[in-house]
């Protein structure tokens, strides 16, 4: 498939640096290395290069998932890949489903969200910062995933507008605060995903879920570690990022007064 005009890519330097941006005709990119005319990788293939005003090849390689989120401009605190990939199993996002999200932040959980439900899903993300969701806007739209996410300026503890909705994802500081609202807009069975970075929110979030009349509820933390491979001197990476979070997941239940009241 040939690079066209519009088209998010991701440019690999020589000393393997990358930078993500989107190919218009006459439009350039300053890096250290050299200025590179975009122009230039229109009709291109994946895999091919483009060279920078300093004789530089710069490799065109299609971004997977994982580097438009590490890619984003960061407005907020980001959920990171390892997270987002089990949040999408564990809630088993797909195409099709429908999700809302609070908050959006700077978008890195909606990307992947929009990415799963894609194409004929739909994820409703609510941030009450009207400068973050501007900043989560332009992070979407850069990984081309516009289409697939509506934003909403407002706070979503005061209710979300959709209901019936197949999964909800709860970024909060205080995701008790959101568990009614979550717990209104899903249909029966539906999923709920909560990110939280310390113990006592974790406490309070599984005992909000039990009292909201959420089931299986259960809480993981992921440990991801990176390693530098060359022959005989493989080792952990210096740099790892460890504790980012623990994700609680639940099921939405239904008493049997809410079974009664919907015959």
């Amino acid at each position: 498939m040939k690079i066209k005009s519009g088209d998010t890519i991701l440019l690999v330097s020589p000393d393997n640096k990358s930078f993500m941006v989107v190919v218009e005709e006459g439009k350039s990119f300053s890096s250290h290395m050299g200025i590179l005319d975009l122009s230039a990788a229109l009709g291109k293939e994946w895999g091919e290069t483009i060279v920078s005003s300093l004789g530089n090849d710069f490799v065109l390689l299609n971004p997977t998932v994982e580097q438009k989120i590490m890619k984003v401009r960061r407005a907020t605190q980001i959920v990171y890949p390892k997270d987002a990939a089990l949040i999408l199993f564990k809630t088993d996002v797909r195409a099709g489903a429908r999700v809302v999200e609070a908050a959006t932040g700077s978008g890195a959980l909606t990307i992947a969200l929009a990415n799963s439900v894609a194409p004929s899903g739909k994820v409703y993300t609510y941030e009450k910062r009207e400068q973050f969701m501007n900043n989560a806007k332009d992070n979407v739209r850069r990984a081309g995933l516009s289409e697939y996410v509506e934003f909403n300026c407002g706070d979503a503890r005061e209710g979300f507008k959709e209901k019936d909705v197949d999964v909800a994802i709860l970024d909060l500081p205080s995701p008790w605060y959101g568990i009614p609202a979550a717990y209104e807009a899903l249909a029966s069975g539906g999923r709920i995903a909560s990110i939280s970075p310390t113990y006592n929110q974790v406490e309070r979030t599984a005992e909000s879920l039990e009292e909201a009349g959420f089931v299986r509820i259960e809480t993981v933390e992921l440990i991801m570690r990176n390693y530098q491979v060359k022959k005989g001197k493989t080792r952990p990476d210096n740099r790892t990022v460890a504790h980012t979070g623990f994700l609680t997941f639940a099921f939405k239940g239904i008493s049997d007064v809410d079974a009664r009241e919907s015959k």
